[in-house]
């Protein structure tokens, strides 16, 4: 059985948007999917900045359950590694957080100045990762 791990933080590093899948709380828990940026925490956990008015986010407040698909941009989608993280989403706080975000992400910085806007994190326990063809696993995220 192969540790993916190492291949999953790369292809997290190496990327900066990834599409957000959580569970719909206006339309009985039917999967939503939105583009989201994302930073990635020292610890590699990806750090989102939303909106309260977006849909994504009432989702996440209502059940917390989400996942993160990234794939790396400049290869064929078939044919690129790609991963999806499962786990719970959650509000942080602090300058750490704020600084990675702002370092992945220079542009955003007025966001920060928006009463709507709030960090979180998803806490993943688990990813899919496919590095290719034939090269794919399941990988164990929980912390020990």
């Amino acid at each position: 059985m192969s540790d993916y791990r190492p291949a999953v933080r790369a292809l997290l590093e190496g990327q900066r948007h990834g599409v957000l899948a959580t569970l719909s709380a206006r339309h009985n828990g039917w999967p939503f999917a939105s583009v989201t940026p994302y930073a990635l925490g020292e610890d590699g956990t990806p750090i989102l900045l939303l909106s309260a008015l977006a849909e994504h986010t009432r989702n996440v407040q209502a059940e917390p359950r989400a996942s993160l698909f990234v794939r790396d941009a400049s290869a064929d989608p078939q044919a690129g590694a790609r991963v999806t993280l499962l786990g719970t989403v959650a509000a942080t706080g602090g300058v750490h957080a704020r600084a990675r975000y702002l370092e992945a992400h220079p542009n955003a910085a007025a966001y920060f100045e928006m009463a709507d806007f709030g960090l979180y994190v998803l806490n993943p326990t688990t990813a899919r990762f496919v590095g290719g063809f034939g090269e794919m696993g399941w990988v164990d995220l929980s912390v020990d």
